[in-house]
């Protein structure tokens, strides 16, 4: 197994938090949490990932013949997108009221928010 997968999620990890860290914009900083997330998709289909794996069915074939792919990652990748979806579109929307509010998407300029 190629340990490619395995660099190029972390990339994307770090890619993503330094764009967290360094985020100047409430709009990026949910960009790049979307990058961060996108790390887990690569990093849990690495880990299914069979060579010369077919689809679980096994109506056709005997059992044993020929490896299979798991379906229980590739289900946890799926539902990781609908979750990561669902959280951008939220922080999205919590993007657009801080916007309407206090006419700001920079999160420098919302002092009244600090404690």
């Amino acid at each position: 197994m190629s340990v490619l997968p395995y660099l190029v999620a972390g990339w994307l990890f770090l890619v993503g938090c330094y764009g967290l860290v360094t985020s100047g914009n409430l709009i990026h900083a949910v960009g790049s949490l979307a990058v961060c997330q996108s790390a887990t998709y690569v990093l849990l289909l690495s880990i299914g990932y069979r060579r010369g794996g077919t689809a679980p069915v096994h109506s056709d074939i005997a059992p044993g013949s020929r490896p299979l792919v798991d379906p229980v990652v590739q289900a946890l990748t799926l539902t990781d997108v609908v979750v990561g979806a669902t959280v951008t579109a939220l922080l999205l929307a919590l993007v657009v009221q801080v916007s309407k509010r206090h006419g700001t998407v920079d999160p420098d300029e919302l002092r009244e928010l600090r404690g």
